[in-house]
């Protein structure tokens, strides 16, 4: 495989075409090797348009799904991430490129240790790697970031997480249940006001605990 044409078409042909058009975004996905994240026996897959599975029950996002997240949320360098959900570390480490600081958190520990030592050899210091179960709630009281971005599918967001947000901030979730899912960008516009902007309809994994909850207490 050619990777470095695979990279180039996988911008062009899947992230482009699908609402990725942020050139600062993409070219932080172009910088971070995604193959150096991929397992061994899907490397030849590494660009393309699936979610290539990191245990039974986690998978990379698609490539083309890595880019409209990171287009429609616009990070800017002096902003701080929560990512929910370390993963593979791939888009990890594509949003410390984009931002001041990403704190990622990860129900797996065995997914989380590989990640970090992903990033260690890649010089990223920017990474603060958590093991966690967010679906029983995560938070620190000084803690407040100006995105937030979950990884997988959740029932239904409720108010306690929009709290995690500094005013300004924005959250990408992906809300909703079987074949109906809805990926969605929350912004924080005051203390006491938010906006939803409903971006596109697609299919995640749901968050692990919350299989059959009602609702997505954080």
């Amino acid at each position: 495989m050619d990777t470095d044409q695979a990279r180039k078409n996988s911008i062009d042909n899947q992230i482009r075409p699908w609402g990725g058009l942020d050139y600062i975004a993409n070219n932080a996905l172009r910088d971070i090797p995604r193959e150096f994240f991929v397992p061994e026996k899907y490397k030849d897959l590494a660009f393309a348009d699936i979610e290539i599975p990191l245990t039974d029950k986690a998978k990379m996002l698609s490539p083309k799904i890595e880019g409209r997240i990171l287009d429609a949320l616009k990070i800017k360098k002096n902003e701080t991430v929560l990512e929910v959900g370390t993963g593979s570390g791939y888009l990890t480490a594509v949003l410390s490129k984009l931002c001041k600081s990403v704190t990622s958190i990860e129900i797996n520990e065995e997914l989380s240790v590989s990640a970090q030592q992903k990033f260690k050899e890649l010089n990223i210091n920017n990474i603060t790697t958590e093991i966690g179960d967010a679906s029983k709630g995560w938070q620190r009281s000084t803690d407040f970031f100006d995105v937030v971005i979950i990884g997988t599918s959740v029932p239904k967001i409720t108010g306690r997480f929009f709290h995690l947000l500094n005013v300004g901030g924005r959250i990408f979730v992906v809300e909703g249940s079987g074949k109906a899912m809805s990926a969605k960008v929350i912004t924080r516009l005051s203390e006491h006001k938010w906006e939803t902007k409903s971006l596109f309809e697609t299919q995640l994994n749901v968050m692990l605990g919350l299989e059959k909850t009602a609702k997505f207490e954080f």
